[in-house]
Formats: C-alpha cells, structure tokens, sequence
C-alpha cells in the first residue's frame, strides 16, 4: 500500500500522524505539515489619533531590524483608510513547527511626549522582541519523539513558551535597545494553542482581550490601573540623564494577570488598546461580531471584516459628545466628570477559532 499523508490524516490522530512522519525518512520534512485539530484566523486593523506636529519624532529607520518589520507589519491588508498606528503596535506571528499563534498589542504612553520622548518607539520595540521570541517557541510541550536519535531530535527541540515569558523576554529586549532611550507602555499577549485549543494570556495595564461564543461575553479582561487613567505599565527611564521623573510608573511583567482558557469551535477573540475599550462597550463589540460574520464570506474575509469594522466604529464614538461612552461612564464613577468619547489611537487583533478534526 502506497502511503501518502492524506492517508495517514485520514486514518490516524493529528498527534499520531506526526509521530510516524518523523520515523518515515521519506516523510520527516513532512511531520510539522500534519494538521492540527485547531487552527485559527487572525486579522489586525488600528488607527492613530490625529497627529501632534509640536512632538518631533524620529522613528525606527526602516533598514533596521525593527524598522523594516514595522513596515511590514503596517502592510498588512485592512480596509481603514489610516496607516499609521499612531503610539499603539501589534503582532501576530506563528509559532514554531505551526503549534500555533501568538500575538500582542501596545499602547505607549502618551505622558512621555512631554519629556520629549516618542512613545511609540517602546511599543514597537516590544512587540518586534515579542514576535521574535515567539517564532521560536513551541505554543505547547514540544512534540519529540523517543525513539529518535540526537540528531534529529535537535531539529524537533526548542521551548514552550507562555505569554507572561514572552513579555518577561520581549520587555528584557527593550531595556537594551540602544535606540530607545526611554518610554513605557501596556501591554497584552496572547497564545493559541492548534493542538490543544487552550488560550493563554499575560496582560499589564489597560489593554486586554475579549472572548465572544455566539452572542455571549465569555470572558473579558479586567484591566490593571494605579488610578484612574494611569494604567499599570512597562517603562524605561533614561539611563544617566540626570532628570528625575517622579510621575513614572515602573511596573514588572511579575504583575501582569494571567488567564488560560479551553476554546471552542467559532469562538472569537478580540485584543485591544484601550482606543476600543474606552469607546466601545463589550454587548456593542459583540454585537459587531455577529454582523460581520452573518455577512459571509470565507473566515479570513470575515475576521478582518470584524475587526475594520470596529476600529471604524471606535473612531467614530470618539467623535461624539452626545453618546454615553465606557471611559465617560468610568470617570463619573471616579467623581470626575467627562463626557463623549476619548479620543485615542486604537488597535485590535481578531482571532477566530475552527475545530479541523
């Protein structure tokens, strides 16, 4: 019998299939190909706020490693008409051997502007040492096989990686990158595991994730605050710069919330920066999804169809001052009065989860 790897799909469990490519010679190259009983649609989507002209920006060049993955980053497809991702930034990337994908959002404080620093040099930073980790890491256990000799054991190898360690790593990146001098932001990163379908999270400050089953609100992020409007963060003070910063929050990644969930066949995961968050309510994002999937289309159309529309839709709030909005509702239950939307740059990550087996 003439066995090819739609046979073996067909006839054995993803795991089991990659254990008999691996000890096949013909077929090794092939092990990492077997397919997963979970795979997952990611699309990205954001806009920053109206630009301040007064605040002189000097950006990663774009021939260095951080510069030409930015730039690729924001080449991405979307239907928003606004490339830049004003102080926010993002990734998505794939994890080793296809175990799955990992993917984060910053959001660079603002307050350091007035010191005259960019903040969108720390969230971009961050996300590039976050996707770089990420790329070598296994979503899960490895998948290694006894039998196998060193050699070819050494080609399976690597590490599992969760999200609190990536931030751990990525936030280790940035304190020693020479081209950022100084900085903070939030941060939230996620993984998705295609064997086992388990989320995990590790989240500081206000950014966070949503999870959508149909028109449920499974799971939301809580978000992480000094005070009001002063969300926990990742900061950098400048190194021998004689200047004190007495206002700088200086948090560790030690404090940033896990969360860990099993996940179900078109559930849906929204990331976002606070630009969603503080404009959007949660059953008004749930309620986007539902739109958007009805809609049709294949999955890839419908998740970047989700998440333009609600980056559209949080610039849209941000305009108003005559509708009540998340961030409003906040500040009066903090005694302070503010009304309408909060302008911001936003940002968001959808992922939709299929079950393939």
């Amino acid at each position: 019998m003439t066995w090819t790897l739609h046979t073996l799909t067909h006839l054995y469990k993803p795991s089991l299939v990659r254990q008999i490519l691996r000890k096949t010679p013909r077929f090794r190259s092939l092990a990492t190909l077997a397919p997963r009983p979970y795979t997952f649609h990611i699309a990205a989507s954001w806009a920053g706020k109206a630009e301040d002209r007064r605040i002189r920006k000097v950006p990663f060049p774009p021939d260095t490693p951080i510069g030409a993955w930015r730039d690729k980053m924001l080449s991405r497809p979307k239907s928003v008409y606004n490339h830049d991702a004003g102080e926010d930034f993002f990734f998505i990337q794939e994890m080793r051997s296809q175990s799955g994908v990992s993917f984060g959002i910053a959001d660079g404080v603002g307050g350091w502007t007035d010191s005259g620093v960019d903040p969108s040099l720390f969230s971009q930073a961050l996300m590039y040492h976050a996707h770089r980790y990420s790329r070598n890491a296994w979503a899960g256990e490895p998948e290694i096989d006894p039998t196998m000799d060193y050699e070819e054991r050494e080609q399976i190898e690597g590490w599992e990686m969760t999200p609190y360690e990536c931030l751990d790593l990525a936030y280790g990146g940035v304190l020693r990158e020479r081209f950022v001098q100084a900085g903070s932001s939030t941060a939230c990163i996620i993984s998705l595991n295609g064997s086992s379908g388990v989320l995990r999270s590790a989240n500081l400050g206000d950014s966070g994730f949503s999870i959508f089953r149909g028109s449920t609100i499974l799971y939301r992020q809580p978000s992480q605050t000094h005070f009001f409007n002063c969300p926990k963060q990742l900061t950098k003070l400048p190194p021998n710069s004689g200047r004190r910063f007495p206002r700088a929050c200086v948090d560790s990644p030690s404090e940033a919330s896990t969360h860990q969930t099993k996940l179900r066949d078109g559930d849906i995961i929204i990331a976002y920066t606070d630009g969603l968050s503080d404009n959007v309510f949660s059953d008004e994002m749930a309620t986007i999804c539902l739109l958007a999937s009805r809609a049709g289309g294949s999955e890839d159309v419908r998740v970047q169809a989700i998440a333009d529309r609600m980056v559209d839709y949080a610039r849209l709030c941000m305009e108003s001052k005559d509708r009540v909005s998340p961030f409003e509702r906040e500040a009066a239950r903090q005694g302070m009065f503010f009304r309408g939307g909060k302008p911001d740059d936003v940002t968001v990550i959808v992922a939709l989860v299929k079950e393939t087996i």
